[in-house]
């Protein structure tokens, strides 16, 4: 279940099991009351479907919610991680005991139809920049309790990970640069750390865009340019790299299904959008339960 993007970060797992736990407690609390109405011994047999067309995420949070719940439950999967898939595609058959089958039902589901939301919506501005080298990339705009588990979606929809906190990289912003007095003296402060991570800055106008080239930052984020500055950058960052300098340049800013083309086609390295992380919209996804 390796996602199709070279990013793959174990830190994606690294709390998928307290994650869990802390869903089914707050679902089950005191206890299943209405899946007791179903004899302690009867078995089931549960199938998925996807009710739209989408790209599925979300199978090891899916498979671990009924892991703690009864070690036995056996799934069936007959789509892969990351997969395209049309409406009506049946995803998995689940069989084993009906109570702890009831009791997860909603949890899993959860998890799988919001993940599935995220690798969707990349998907589609990831098919909307191809073949022009821009990289889709996400921001810290995520769940609270849910960063890993979307930034782990994001690679799974074809995108790339910006940073995962902000502990594995420096990335002074317009309140950080105000703060320190200016874009320079805010890029030699976070020099002097030297905290062994990726220095990344952003830039407002082409004159801050130039102070980050002279330092050579790891990358710049442009932020909010016009087409035409957004290309004039493009053109400062290249004759940079000509020179010798390693800067990779990344767009922030108001983008959408409509311009993502419009962007990528001005030779940005990447894009970041916030919104395939913020505005998540739940794939319709269904089980139902048959008597076995």
């Amino acid at each position: 279940m390796s996602p199709p993007v070279s990013d793959f970060n174990p830190v994606h797992f690294s709390d998928l099991s307290e994650t869990v736990l802390r869903a089914l407690a707050e679902d089950i609390g005191s206890g299943d009351v209405t899946a007791r109405l179903v004899p302690e011994a009867q078995r089931s047999t549960a199938t998925v479907i996807s009710r739209e067309a989408a790209v599925i995420c979300g199978r090891p949070w899916f498979d671990r919610v009924f892991a703690e719940l009864d070690g036995e439950v056996r799934i069936d999967w007959e789509v892969a991680e990351g997969a395209r898939v049309a409406a009506d595609t049946r995803l998995c058959t689940l069989r084993g005991l009906s109570r702890p089958l009831l009791t997860g039902e909603r949890t899993a589901l959860n998890f799988l139809q919001a993940l599935s939301g995220t690798a969707t919506a990349v998907r589609r501005y990831v098919d909307l920049v191809e073949g022009t080298g821009a990289k889709i990339v996400d921001t810290r705009k995520t769940l609270p309790g849910l960063r890993n588990a979307q930034k782990y979606a994001v690679t799974q929809g074809g995108g790339y990970n910006h940073r995962i906190g902000l502990y594995d990289g420096i990335l002074i912003k317009e309140n950080h640069i105000a703060a320190a007095g200016g874009i320079r003296q805010a890029i030699a402060n976070a020099q002097a750390l030297h905290a062994g991570v990726p220095l990344m800055t952003e830039a407002e106008d082409l004159d801050e865009t130039r102070a980050a080239l002279e330092a050579d930052v790891d990358l710049l984020l442009i932020d909010e340019f016009p087409l035409a500055q957004i290309r004039e950058a493009v053109r400062l960052v290249r004759a940079h790299r000509a020179g010798g300098g390693r800067t990779v340049l990344e767009y922030s800013g108001s983008t959408s299904l409509d311009n993502v083309r419009a962007i990528a086609e001005t030779g940005v390295d990447r894009i970041a959008i916030g919104g395939i992380t913020k505005h998540v919209r739940a794939v319709d996804l269904s089980m139902r339960f048959a008597a076995s």
